[in-house]
């Protein structure tokens, strides 16, 4: 008799565990807009500059320059959360072009699409096994996605919800696929956290890894308006650029041990870095090769995702202060937005003009910041 009770106690936790079918949505909820009356403003400090040593290899690159611009004033923003189904525990978002936005329901092993006009949610299986870490949209206006729990790249038709999976080679072992980028010839580059990065070449269907130096680590990774790709390692705590030969040439923050974890472009090709150990945003200019580095407001500071927008004004995640941060560059000045619900826990923030989303994989639920 207990066996069979034990039995029962078994099958109810595997059916309240299963996946969402492909087909539902669920009940839109009311969602939350808050003006930012809680927002502080605070002027930053550098606490590094330096210059490396490192010579410039970007081909064609002229010396960037701080474009002057005037940022909407914090207090004109608008931050409004949006529910997706419980468990979830969405990891990374990105905007479709047609409107919705796309995330990454991680614990459920699913691919999430949000449509804000209506709230309504709907999720699409990525198969048996599959912990979805990064999404992004491709060239080709379909999401892909990297998969660690699939140990492989996936894109989704948005159009039949079809899951093409492209699996890491056999002898790459198990890699811990986190963060994506197409690069401005339709590569798609990738990392992983065991100790890799590499390449999909969407054409030919080849995934190519390489060994990343210093081993573990790999996390952030972006591609420049220039050209060049470039990650970050949160274990190693270096920036590398990956040069024409597929090698990657480290290149060091100022800050030892400063936990280097996201990486964004600029439209100047300078390369922005959430600096989770030291609770820093840092900024490397390939050009002139010199760092910049200021700490975020606030007593304990954790530095997780980084986002650039068409202004050219750099957001960051707090996960000490439950907020999201607008740096910006021309004045030196930062913006805290604490968030509605906690701890929000936003891992990744990417954005389209006037929005600037991110996936609250502590609440589930999504989060934007739209402009007037």
């Amino acid at each position: 008799m207990r066996h069979l009770i034990l039995a029962i106690v078994i099958l109810s936790l595997l059916s309240s565990c299963a996946p969402v079918a492909p087909n539902t949505t669920s009940t839109p909820i009311a969602p939350i807009v808050i003006s930012p009356t809680r927002v502080s403003t605070a002027v930053a400090s550098p606490t590094a500059e330096a210059t490396m040593s490192i010579a410039p290899t970007a081909t064609g690159a002229v010396p960037a320059t701080t474009v002057a611009r005037t940022l909407p004033a914090a207090s004109t923003l608008t931050i409004q959360e949006y529910s997706v189904p419980a468990g979830s525990h969405p990891h990374d978002v990105a905007p479709a072009p047609d409107g919705a936005v796309w995330y990454t329901a991680q614990a459920s092993g699913e691919l999430g699409r949000l449509d804000p006009t209506t709230g309504e949610t709907h999720h699409i299986p990525l198969g048996s096994g599959s912990a979805p870490h990064g999404v992004i949209v491709g060239p080709d206006g379909a999401p892909w996605i990297t998969d660690g729990g699939l140990n492989a790249i996936l894109r989704v038709d948005p159009a039949t919800e079809a899951v093409e999976r492209f699996p890491l080679p056999a002898n790459s072992g198990y890699a811990n696929l986190n963060t994506a980028a197409f690069d401005i010839q339709g590569i798609l580059w990738f990392t992983g956290q065991s100790g890799i990065y590499g390449r999909l070449d969407p054409t030919t269907k080849e995934v190519t890894v390489f060994a990343a130096p210093h081993g573990r680590g790999p996390y952030g990774i972006a591609s420049t308006p220039q050209g060049p790709v470039y990650y970050v390692s949160l274990a190693g705590s270096y920036l590398a650029l990956i040069d024409p030969l597929n090698a990657a040439a480290i290149i060091e923050p100022p800050t030892a041990g400063q936990g280097a974890r996201r990486v964004w472009s600029d439209s100047q090709g300078r390369l922005w870095i959430s600096e989770w150990n030291a609770g820093q945003v840092g900024v490397y200019d390939p050009v002139t090769a010199a760092w910049r580095e200021w700490r975020l407001p606030g007593n304990r500071p954790q530095t997780y995702a980084v986002y650039v927008d068409d202004q050219d004004a750099v957001w960051l995640s707090d996960f000490g202060a439950n907020a999201l941060v607008r740096f910006d560059p021309t004045h030196e000045t930062f913006d805290q937005f604490v968030l509605p619900s906690s701890p929000a826990n936003v891992r990744q923030i990417l954005g389209r003009p006037g929005e600037v989303w991110g996936a609250e994989s502590g609440v589930d639920r999504l989060v934007v910041i739209r402009s007037p």
